[in-house]
């Protein structure tokens, strides 16, 4: 069947000498993976293997199978032309390590809309803001309402967030925990919006332990999840 789909690329791996592997998120049927053959070798065909960035915006016209095997795309092309999220370096590292937490997150072949508009916005958002020290944190925690485990916001008086259970507790147990500064930090994320999230005034230190909490929350819910690679990477870029 031949669809025509907006998608957000997730990843994009070498196969062969010519091709590539990509896996992108698509508004029509949630992720979908496509063998581009030959794109390596060819500059005159209709897909160019320079739209297949992390975190790009498509429009893509592609034959869906639907039968667990690779998928091909006939034409693809930007809808939404970032302005500098592949050219900041700032923004490029956090957006290869936002990339790695989705294709490490999302793995449903089905149509999710509002998880697509979400992402299709954030980004948008991030593209054009200066501002952006933390935004990978609220995004994490926001991603999560889509993926089903966002943080039980009852008793947010309690001293400790615990990350196994995902609520607050007067008590800690032998679950990893958030408390401290970073439980301070972590619930003044909660009930904000994007365009507040630089109010949160925070030290490289305290974001970057902040993040590892997220990671760790991440793969304490998500079955088969992989830590990022490029958490390292975007710790000495940003933190």
């Amino acid at each position: 069947m031949q669809v025509t789909t907006k998608g957000i690329v997730l990843t994009s791996i070498k196969y062969g000498d010519t091709s590539l592997i990509v896996r992108i998120f698509t508004e029509s049927d949630g992720l979908k993976s496509y063998l581009l053959r030959g794109i390596l070798a060819t500059k005159k065909g209709k897909v160019k293997k320079a739209l297949f960035q992390p975190l790009t915006q498509l429009e893509l016209v592609a034959t869906h199978r639907n039968k667990g095997s690779l998928e091909s795309v006939k034409e693809a092309k930007l809808y939404y032309h970032y302005q500098d999220l592949h050219t900041n370096i700032v923004k490029n590292a956090m957006a290869l390590f936002l990339a790695e937490m989705l294709a490490n997150s999302i793995h449903e072949e089905e149509a999710n809309p509002e998880l697509f508009h979400f992402l299709e916005a954030a980004l948008q958002w991030l593209d054009i803001h200066t501002e952006t020290s933390n935004f990978h944190l609220y995004f994490l925690i926001l991603l999560t309402k889509y993926l089903g485990f966002y943080p039980d916001v009852n008793n947010m008086d309690a001293s400790y967030f615990d990350l196994l259970e995902g609520e607050f507790v007067a008590t800690t147990s032998l679950n990893p925990i958030l408390s401290g500064k970073n439980l301070l930090f972590f619930k003044s994320f909660l009930g904000i919006n994007f365009d507040t999230i630089n109010t949160i005034k925070m030290r490289k230190n305290n974001r970057q332990e902040l993040l590892q909490s997220l990671v760790l929350y991440y793969e304490l819910h998500l079955q088969g999840f992989r830590k990022p690679k490029s958490l390292a990477v975007l710790n000495e870029v940003f933190g």
